[in-house]
C-alpha cells in the first residue's frame, strides 16, 4: 500500500498538480514567505496568472540548501523542502507577441497600449502605501514562445525587468528576461498552507481587458532602451 501510493503521488505530481514554498518576499501579499502553492500541469496560463518556472538561467543567486536524509523522499513524492532546487513563481504580465511598456503618465503599465489596474494585488505596506508598478523604464515585445513576468512586491522583485541588460552568450544583451514557455511549470492556482491562508487564487480582471498583440510575436525579444537596469 506504501508503495502504491508513492507510485500514485509521483504519477499525479508529474502530470497533474505539484506543490511549492515561497521562498522570498517578491509576490507579497498575494504570497507570503513559507506559503505552500500548488500548481497544476494540465491547464494552460494566461496574461495575469501566477506561474512557477524554473530558473531561466542566472536569475537564482542562492544554491538550494544541502538535503537533509528525508528530503529526497519528499521531493520524489511531490512534497517541496528546502532543497528543492531551481524554481521561482511570477505573475504573467506578457505573452508571445505583446508590447509591454512602462508607464503612463499616471504610473500604469500597458500591455499592447492598454494600461493595467493592477491596485488588486500589488503590495502594500503597514501604512497602506501601494508599491509604483515600477521605477525601471522600459519597453519590451516579448518574442516567440517565451513570458514576460513580474512580481507584486515590485521593489523586492528580480524579475524580467531586472534582467533586460544580462549578457549571454547564446542568446543576446537582454534575451535572458524572457522565460521559456517550456519552463513553465504551469500556473499555481491555490494557496494550501497554512490553513489559514488557504484560498483560490484568482486571475485579476484588469487581463480580461488587454487586446491581443498587434503584429505576430518576433524570434528574439525586442527591447527599449538599450541596457535598462533595475
Amino acid at each position: 500500500m506504501v508503495v502504491g501510493a508513492i507510485v500514485v503521488s509521483s504519477l499525479l505530481r508529474a502530470f497533474v498538480g505539484q506543490m511549492f514554498i515561497i521562498p522570498s518576499q517578491s509576490m507579497e501579499s498575494t504570497l507570503l514567505v513559507g506559503d505552500r502553492v500548488i500548481v497544476e500541469k494540465l491547464t494552460n496560463f494566461q496574461r495575469g496568472d501566477v506561474v512557477v518556472f524554473s530558473d531561466p538561467g542566472g536569475w537564482l543567486e542562492d544554491d538550494p540548501a544541502d538535503p537533509a536524509p528525508w528530503d529526497k523522499v519528499f521531493e520524489f513524492i511531490g512534497l517541496p523542502t528546502k532543497s528543492t532546487p531551481g524554481h521561482l513563481i511570477k505573475r504573467i504580465i506578457g505573452m508571445p507577441g505583446d508590447k509591454v511598456m512602462c508607464c503612463t503618465s499616471k504610473g500604469r503599465i500597458t500591455v499592447n497600449g492598454y494600461p493595467l489596474d493592477e491596485r488588486s494585488y500589488l503590495y502594500t505596506d503597514p501604512a497602506n502605501e501601494q508599491v509604483n508598478p515600477s521605477d525601471v523604464r522600459f519597453e519590451v515585445i516579448v518574442p516567440k514562445d517565451h513570458i514576460f513576468v513580474m512580481g507584486d512586491h515590485r521593489d523586492l522583485s528580480a524579475d524580467s525587468r531586472c534582467h533586460l541588460s544580462d549578457l549571454s552568450t547564446n542568446q543576446g544583451i537582454g534575451q535572458a528576461a524572457f522565460v521559456p514557455i517550456s519552463l513553465v511549470v504551469g500556473p499555481a492556482f491555490a494557496i494550501a498552507a497554512p490553513f489559514d491562508r488557504t484560498e483560490r487564487l484568482q486571475r485579476p480582471a484588469t487581463f480580461a481587458k488587454v487586446p491581443a498583440p498587434h503584429e505576430p510575436a518576433p524570434a528574439r525579444g525586442v527591447i527599449k532602451p538599450a541596457g535598462v537596469h533595475c
